[in-house]
């Protein structure tokens, strides 16, 4: 399909202050959309960036059809614009699509949107290091009609924005609340479709959790409320004695593209890696022989995320020295040179979009 352009006729200012913007605040003059109605994808095209008509019966707004996806795009080695694993991000849509009844869609036809819609607004990726194009692929059910069942329309559209670190303490420790009140999924449910109701239902943990001065929530399995799941927006693994360990992918977590290139690289490092449950008892109790050397949180947003307090109940505990540990700044510096064209990239992971 041929994609067609309409360029703005009014062009907004791009910040100039790359480490002022934070993260998910501003926008780029362009988004792309599609539409899906008759069993097929159609009018694929890119437009000025701006509201969305929909009608006020729409499925989405009412039955919760709503899939997304994040991934950046970075001003890197040469001048060039660099995608890390987009692929990866489409297949992982497809398969949030196929739980919730949406349709499925054409990788490579995404890669050429992606591609159109970033080099027109490329004056909006960030220069500075450690600062990108956040990219939010999204789909969302259409259908106006008040009943419960699959839609039989579509919208897809993508829109950009240039962001700086997700979290404000940037690549510094954070401090991580527990969650023993609240679940955020079970096996069974939508854990591992990336669908906004998955993160409305982390928001109240996640308000206690910044009361009580903490930036994020770390989730425990929703039947036996021991296990550790994720850490709000990210993946999370343990350092102790040696071994990382991480959640297993068994249908209640999101399964996240960091997590999956940071479990790649550590086999290459032989760096011990086990995917298996991990109990917050055997967590604090690591701490207290010692063994517990690094926490970190992998995502799109943060890439990676050291954690140097965790909360649970009425204890409190420090992760190492209470610094970034090696271990994580090793995996950040690595992905991070991938990311920007400047690092070996032996797996293929980075994609050069501008020639």
């Amino acid at each position: 399909m041929v994609i067609k352009i309409t360029r703005t006729e009014k062009p907004k200012e791009i910040p100039k202050d790359d480490l002022a913007l934070g993260f998910g605040k501003v926008f780029s003059d362009h988004m792309f959309l599609m539409d899906y109605e008759s069993l097929s994808w159609s009018n694929p095209r890119i437009i000025p960036y701006g509201p969305i008509s929909m009608d006020p019966a729409s499925m989405c707004l009412h039955y919760g059809q709503e899939i997304f996806e994040g991934l950046k795009a970075y001003h890197g080695k040469d001048d060039g614009i660099y995608l890390f694993r987009p692929r990866k991000n489409i297949e992982r849509m497809n398969r949030s699509a196929k739980r919730l009844m949406m349709p499925e869609l054409d990788p490579d036809m995404v890669i050429d949107a992606l591609k159109e819609l970033v080099l027109l607004d490329k004056d909006w990726i960030p220069t500075t290091e450690g600062c990108s194009l956040y990219i939010r692929p999204t789909m969302i059910a259409m259908d106006p009609f008040l009943g419960v069942r699959p839609s039989n329309t579509y919208l897809f559209f993508i829109i950009t924005g240039p962001v700086a670190a997700y979290y404000a303490e940037g690549f510094n420790p954070v401090s991580i609340y527990t969650a023993d009140k609240y679940v955020r999924a079970v096996r069974g449910g939508v854990g591992d479709a990336k669908t906004a109701g998955n993160y409305a239902a982390s928001l109240a943990a996640q308000m206690d959790a910044k009361k009580q001065g903490y930036s994020q929530v770390l989730w425990l399995d929703a039947i036996e409320r021991r296990y550790v799941e994720e850490v709000g927006t990210m993946n999370i693994m343990f350092k102790i004695a040696g071994e990382v360990i991480t959640a297993p992918l068994k249908g209640s977590i999101l399964p996240g593209i960091t997590r999956d290139s940071v479990i790649t690289l550590l086999k290459s490092w032989n760096v011990p890696v086990s995917e298996r449950p991990l109990s917050i008892d055997e967590i604090m109790e690591a701490s207290d022989k010692g063994t517990l050397e690094e926490v970190f949180g992998t995502g799109t947003a943060a890439i990676i995320s050291p954690v140097k307090e965790i909360a649970y109940k009425d204890k409190k505990i420090q992760v190492g020295d209470g610094k970034t540990g090696p271990l994580a700044q090793k995996i950040y510096d690595t992905l991070l040179a991938i990311q920007y064209g400047k690092g070996e990239d032996p797996y293929g992971w980075c994609m050069r979009i501008d020639k």
